[in-house]
């Protein structure tokens, strides 16, 4: 039976942006948008400007379901100006955004919890001239700190492509990581709320996961659960829970990992707001899992709602509201 409290309830779907992934953030968005139209819920698509405090307010929401990728979406901005206003909001809160988006911090963060990651060092831009001695051996992976969805990511194999590939990654960020490559398999694991998803292999055609690798269908072939040892799936399983909380996460969240031939386990970043395409990666090892597109929306909004009366983002009285809702009655 169709609950009318739950489709009354007015949910916000924030996507667009103003950051490089923009297009990206436009077909998440707009995927969880028709899902949740199509299953008559109450809900509005919103392009985040600079306008979006008075749109909020005119639109009136109950919920944003969070659909934003990089600066201004993911990276603690966006959330603190909800509670501000007293929204409840999808995924990670204001810290766990922040540290998880600047990929050096997150770096940080892993090295202190014996969490492998590969070595790297930082460069800003105000310090940066060409010519730079990097300390690390070739091949290196270089990555604007900020930046999702493959933006601004270059492999050097000869060291007269370093400063073409640091100057490109500062299109993007005033500060770049220069990362040791590790060759290995590409594979991502997968948290939706406490449970770790199954963990997915990346096989793009041409060697790198770029950009084009990602978003140009044929492209890249996943295997789902990757063709891995199932104590190593276990393990990277156990390695992105660990990620999830020390970076303190909430809702869904992807760990990025390499192994390498050692079939030691390396994580390369995390991802509090993964694409939500219907092919995206998180709804693909969800499936695999046997839960449907529609059911990790509505799983993602059933954390935003639990998680916000925890924290005093809901009154009581608004969480009663919600109470007997599918949110909290289904199985």
């Amino acid at each position: 039976m169709v609950d009318m409290k739950l489709r009354d309830k007015k949910i916000g779907v924030l996507m667009g942006g103003m950051s490089p992934e923009r297009e990206i953030s436009l077909k998440t968005g707009t995927a969880i948008y028709n899902t949740l139209k199509d299953n008559r819920y109450n809900v509005v698509s919103i392009d985040v400007g600079r306008d979006i405090a008075k749109r909020l307010e005119k639109e009136k929401i109950d919920i944003a379901f969070i659909a934003l990728h990089g600066k201004y979406g993911e990276d603690g901005t966006i959330q603190g100006l909800l509670e501000f206003m007293g929204i409840p909001y999808t995924g990670s809160g204001v810290l766990g955004s922040a540290l998880s988006i600047n990929k050096v911090v997150a770096k940080e963060i892993f090295e202190r919890h014996q969490i492998l990651t590969p070595s790297y060092e930082v460069i800003s831009k105000k310090d940066y001239k060409t010519g730079y001695k990097v300390m690390l051996d070739l091949p290196l992976v270089i990555k604007p700190v900020s930046c999702g969805s493959t933006i601004g990511i270059s492999i050097v194999n000869k060291a007269v492509m370093l400063d073409t590939a640091i100057l490109g990654a500062f299109k993007y960020d005033d500060s770049v990581l220069v990362e040791k490559f590790v060759e290995g398999i590409l594979l991502t694991a997968g948290v939706l709320g406490g449970m770790a998803l199954p963990v997915i292999e990346i096989c793009p055609t041409k060697g790198f996961y770029d950009y084009e690798s990602k978003y140009t269908q044929g492209l890249t072939e996943y295997f789902v659960p990757a063709r891995i040892k199932k104590e190593k799936q276990k393990e990277c399983q156990e390695v992105a829970l660990k990620c999830h909380k020390v970076i303190r996460c909430s809702g869904v969240t992807r760990t990025d990992i390499i192994m390498d031939s050692a079939q030691n386990i390396f994580v390369l970043e995390i991802n509090t707001i993964p694409g939500m395409t219907e092919t995206s990666l998180i709804p693909l090892a969800a499936k695999a899992a046997g839960i449907g597109f529609k059911d990790v929306v509505i799983k993602i909004l059933e954390l935003t709602i639990k998680r916000s009366y925890e924290f005093g983002v809901l009154s009581s009285e608004k969480l009663h509201s919600f109470q007997n809702s599918e949110l909290f009655t289904r199985n």
